[in-house]
């Protein structure tokens, strides 16, 4: 029974601190066991607080279906799930049932194929079965629209809102919380300073204010309206999942439990059917994406059952209906609908989870757009964030809320990806797919020179990358490039790529690097700044690049980027697309508060250039007067110079394995400087060639990690193979763990794997695409290491100078060695590898300094 607003008042009002150490907003799964978490981790005076009644206040965990299906193709929410689903036991509220998704079509017993390759790599127990095995398990199941279904025996489902309660509870029984139900937060109040980023001060309600040093925002569907407060951004938006219970259903009540068969997910129409006592639950993601802004959901007095739980619109489920009639027809009939609701839950742009201290705010956290299944582990991740400075559970990198720019921030973005990936839940996502909603964001100034030629785009955080171009197609038949057999490995991919690595590495390959992210530091204290955030020395003289490594408090790698010296106290930090945004908070984050440095993004300002091959040095020779030999230009400088009549920056450097350059210039000289190095590349059959080139190809046959695939906060620089024979006398984040580290034998070590041909029993030659397959002994047996980290694909691509294709992974020590025999499980088929000298190609790097 809910309490009147006296009632309400006169409690809250009794129960409100004066200040609090972390305030946790939202009492739903991920907030309650977050407040557990912490005062586990010894924190005290924390804070709980949400508008609706304990222990249900009205968000999405209340009406969630509470299943968990533990494989993913996603490592980072596979962690996070496995670790949930174990704390659940732990609480007593996790019933295991098991679970199969079931195909009905080739394509989706392929997908079934490649969900059994992700459970072994991360050792979930699985099976394939026939649509008879299914049926012996189901036996409502009709098996005559199946080919057959993947089964997990530790599917399960769990109580969620008892699971919160109890990790709640334990955080009071040991006086470390305080909580305030039935209170709505009104506001929070934020210090401006001067220099340095904007700061929590306090957090404000209808009973008053109350200071603090931390605030979470653990409110779901209504994040993004309380990051608002703060001047802060959590981009995600509300989104309707339609559910309906039917029956009673006598076969299910015969089974005495609330769930007494597995739960069935109906890959193919995007549904699930799942027990619950004597009713059947059908749930759905093949509706039209429902989207709802967070200002329109109803309060807990305008709701007609929660403000989650909108309305049930009949007609947008009667389709999916029928489907659910097909599968499991016979046990529906005669049923009735007891309880259908358009229940909300978030999604975000790129359908990962908004995790971390946000962008704009210092000591504002998110932990939101996170579903039940992951809730506990999440819940333990961001405690360690905040205790440790880092998580310790697993590596953030994809869920990390300060990934995001500043145009994947807005409501307009959010909603189209959102629009373009609900139904995409249950579907078949390809590692390499592109969106096709919100294209075109940013561009280089040739685009349309790249675009004539035939470039094949692929998106970057909003920018647009020549991938390959069609204009290469003749290379293909002069390089003698092989398509590749089977349909899933040629998809998002062209062999004109290998064909472009070839003539790269044979003449002159030009690459558009424009979405590199450009940032400049100065002023009096930049070095000593700077020298507190990487591992390796700045303090160069001006003209030289440094390579670096940032790290973790614990000493893993949390960012891989270059640092050119331009000036006495004046330095440009180039890091990827991918990660720019996300390194441009923590440089931003860490800037001195005296405004001794200052900090400039020029990524919209300047455009880059790549230019590599035996005949770079010919080529750019004939635009500009620079003299460019090892002797005047040495490896790892850069000089001030003209191309073509406009000034550059040029740095002699590679990422592919060549002798070359990364030629930086103002946007509004971009196509001049294109033109400029075309033309005079004409003798020498120079080509532009694409990302998969830059990328992929180029990169892994010189064995260079990349940021969020080798490169992560799991593993140490020793491990990938960037510690430097002396470490620098200065501080900088993460030394002393960094020591520790170089001080012992490493664990594992990053290593090149070639496939060995012929590639699996199936006759066909497999090319996996980089999604995490398992490394597995000759035998046959999984590979882990002392610290239980699985030995997988990190990335994959065709060497075309060795012949080879190529894998990264970690492997442990006793497995690294050259020559090695292993196995990759690749669509559920094991394919022999071998471990190889590392580079694969020029081991001496004569060619990158010729």
């Amino acid at each position: 029974m809910r309490m009147n607003a006296l009632d309400r008042d006169s409690t809250a009002r009794r129960a409100m601190p004066e200040r609090a150490s972390i305030a946790v907003i939202g009492a739903g799964i991920v907030g309650n066991c977050l407040v557990g978490h912490l005062a586990e981790l010894g924190w005290r005076d924390l804070l709980l607080i949400d508008k609706g009644p304990l222990p249900d206040p009205g968000g999405s965990t209340g009406h969630a279906s509470n299943f968990i299906f533990p494989t993913d193709h996603n490592r980072e929410i596979a962690m996070l799930t496995l670790d949930s689903q174990r704390q659940y036991e732990a609480l007593g509220v996790n019933t295991t049932c098991g679970g199969i998704e079931v195909a009905r079509t080739e394509a989706r017993m392929e997908e079934l194929r490649r969900r059994m390759t992700s459970a072994r790599a991360w050792g979930i127990e699985a099976e394939l079965l026939s649509p008879a095995e299914v049926v012996a398990k189901a036996p409502f199941v009709n098996a005559d629209v199946i080919r057959g279904g993947f089964y997990t025996p530790s599917v399960s489902v769990v109580d969620s809102v008892r699971a919160g309660t109890i990790m709640r509870e334990r955080a009071q029984a040991t006086g470390a919380l305080t909580v305030l139900g039935n209170t709505e937060v009104t506001g929070l109040k934020v210090t401006r300073p001067l220099f340095g980023r904007p700061r929590i001060r306090a957090v404000v309600t209808a009973f008053g204010a109350i200071e603090v040093e931390h605030v979470v925002i653990a409110c779901g569907v209504w994040s993004p309206r309380l990051a608002a407060m703060a001047g802060a951004t959590i981009p995600l938006t509300p989104a309707v999942h339609q559910m309906a219970n039917l029956g009673p259903i006598d076969l299910l009540h015969r089974t005495g439990n609330e769930i007494g068969y597995p739960i069935v997910r109906d890959m193919d129409t995007f549904m699930y059917e799942r027990q619950s006592h004597d009713v059947m639950q059908v749930g759905s993601y093949a509706h039209r994406p429902i989207l709802v802004r967070p200002d329109h959901i109803p309060s807990l007095d305008e709701a007609h059952r929660s403000p989650t739980e909108l309305p049930f619109t009949s007609d947008d489920f009667a389709p999916q209906m029928e489907r659910a009639r097909e599968i499991v027809g016979t046990l529906l009939a005669g049923s009735r609908v007891q309880y259908a609701v358009n229940g909300l839950l978030s999604l975000t742009p790129d359908a990962q989870q908004v995790l971390g201290e946000t962008a704009e705010v210092e000591k504002v956290w998110s932990a939101a757009a996170v579903w039940v299944k992951e809730g506990p582990g999440t819940a333990r991740l961001v405690a360690e964030w905040i205790t440790h400075g880092y998580p310790r559970l697993c590596d953030p990198h994809g869920s990390d809320v300060t990934r995001f720019y500043p145009h994947e921030r807005t409501v307009r973005h959010i909603r189209e990806r959102c629009r373009e990936h609900f139904n995409k839940t249950y579907g078949i996502v390809h590692p390499r797919e592109q969106w096709s909603s919100g294209r075109g964001m940013k561009r280089a100034p040739f685009h349309d020179r790249t675009a004539a030629l035939g470039a094949e785009f692929h998106e970057a955080r909003g920018w647009e990358r020549p991938q390959w171009y069609k204009s290469n197609a003749d290379l293909v038949s002069r390089y003698r490039i092989e398509d590749r057999p089977h349909e899933w490995d040629r998809r998002w991919w062209s062999p004109i790529i290998d064909a472009e690595h070839l003539h790269l590495r044979e003449r002159v390959g030009i690459v558009d690097l424009s979405a590199f992210q450009v940032f400049d530091v100065s002023g009096p204290g930049v070095v000593p700044y700077l020298e507190s955030l990487t591992v390796n020395l700045c303090d160069r003289p001006v003209g030289r690049c440094i390579y670096t490594p940032l790290l973790t408090p614990d000493g893993g790698i949390r960012a891989d980027l270059t640092i050119q010296r331009l000036a006495e106290n004046r330095f440009r930090i180039v890091t990827g697309a991918f990660d720019g945004a996300r390194d441009e908070v923590w440089f931003r984050r860490h800037l001195p508060a005296d405004g001794s440095v200052q900090f400039e993004n020029l990524s919209s300002a300047l455009c880059s250039l790549g230019v590599w091959g035996p005949h770079a040095g010919a080529l750019l020779s004939k635009v500009t007067d620079t003299p460019l030999c090892q002797a005047a230009f040495p490896y790892g400088t850069l000089q001030r110079a003209v191309v073509g009549g406009v000034p550059v920056t040029m740095l002699r450097i590679s990422y592919v394995g060549e002798n070359g350059w990364e030629i930086y210039a103002s946007m509004p000289h971009g196509v001049r400087l294109w033109d400029a190095v075309l033309e005079a590349g004409r003798d020498f059959d120079a080509r532009p060639v694409g990302m998969g080139v830059y990328g992929t190809t180029g990169r892994l046959e010189k064995g260079y990690a990349l940021m969020g695939a080798e490169l992560n906060s799991e593993y140490s620089p020793v491990e990938a193979g960037l510690a430097r024979a002396r470490v620098k006398s200065a501080e900088f984040i993460g030394k002393a763990a960094y020591m520790r580290v170089r001080s012992a034998p490493p664990e594992a070590k990053l290593c090149t794997l070639t496939m060995d041909t012929p590639s699996g029993t199936s006759g066909l030659r497999r090319f996996p695409t980089g999604g995490h397959e398992p490394i597995l002994t000759a035998d046959g047996a999984r590979i882990v290491d002392t610290r239980n980290r699985e030995s997988r694909v990190t990335s994959a691509g065709m060497g075309p100078s060795v012949g080879k294709y190529l894998l990264l992974a970690y492997l442990p020590t006793m497995y690294a060695e050259a020559g090695t025999k292993l196995q990759v499980l690749y669509m559920n088929e094991a394919h022999p590898v071998t471990v190889a000298a590392s580079p694969v190609f020029d081991p001496r790097n004569t060619r990158m300094k010729g």
